[in-house]
């Protein structure tokens, strides 16, 4: 209330904009979106969650966000860019299924170092040696321990804290 009693509100707000304010204060630790938070072309668009991160050093793009996904992916083609030697893989058995029912054997798995905003991550990646359209594919293991909320209605992802 302290806040409230003591904010400066424009005298051309509306009361719409201002509910929004005052509900964003007494919502703690609650991650929401909102219409002002929509891409240009609004709620018609179709397009995938694509973020730029830091791993290993480098700027990647094409990091694609998929809470579909129940694991982490690096192409073999992303560690070859990036000059992470082979030796790092851990070799496995594990068979990654898409969703169209079809398996690729993973090459083995792998541990990164993400900076993705302020926040960095060390994550696991099952490493696959496939023609994909991302450069790297994070799925419900890193929305999980990142604690994040995506929306590809708003094109962004919101940390539910700030670390």
């Amino acid at each position: 209330m302290k806040i409230l009693n003591e904010a400066h509100i424009p005298d051309k707000i509306s009361v719409n904009h201002l509910e929004k304010i005052a509900n964003k204060i007494f919502e703690v630790n609650i991650v929401t979106f909102s219409d002002d938070e929509l891409p240009m072309e609004g709620t018609e668009h179709n397009r995938a969650l694509y973020l730029i991160v830091k791993c290993e050093d480098s700027v990647v793009t094409w990091v694609l966000v998929d809470s579909g996904s129940s694991a982490n992916i690096c192409p073999l083609s992303t560690l070859n860019m990036l000059k992470v030697g082979d030796e790092r893989i851990h070799k496995n058995s594990i068979c990654v299924r898409g969703f169209d029912g079809g398996g690729k054997d993973s090459v083995g798995d792998i541990v990164l170092e993400l900076t993705i905003g302020p926040v960095e991550f060390t994550m696991e990646f099952q490493v696959l040696n496939v023609a994909v359209s991302y450069n790297l594919l994070l799925g419900r293991p890193w929305i999980h321990a990142a604690k994040v909320v995506p929306s590809t209605l708003h094109q962004m992802v919101k940390f539910e804290w700030d670390r």
